[in-house]
């Protein structure tokens, strides 16, 4: 019994092995004009997506994102401390003593 199944295991390990020697056939097509179109369409948006995301690696590495939150966080707190100024003053006005 084991030796049937040793012969098993070792021919089934040879037909997969003899299975991944086979070449495949390469069978030759003329491309028409439909498949020359799609392939050059195809060539122009890959090399549109490859200039975009080259564009979008040069601008993270530049720091754009982390320059804008703290131009954002300047600007807000300049702008409340003015918005309070305004604010007393504008209380004052109608509340005066």
């Amino acid at each position: 019994m084991n030796k049937l199944l040793v012969i098993t295991v070792l021919v089934t390990f040879l037909a997969l092995s003899a299975e991944s020697f086979r070449v495949p056939r390469q069978a030759e097509e003329e491309q028409g004009t439909m498949t020359r179109i799609t392939n050059t369409i195809r060539s122009y948006y890959d090399s549109a997506v490859n200039t975009a995301s080259d564009y979008l690696q040069s601008i993270k590495g530049m720091k754009v994102e982390e320059k804008a939150k703290n131009l954002y966080t300047d600007t807000t707190k300049a702008v409340s401390t003015y918005i309070g100024i305004m604010n007393d003053q504008l209380y004052y006005i109608l509340y005066p003593q």
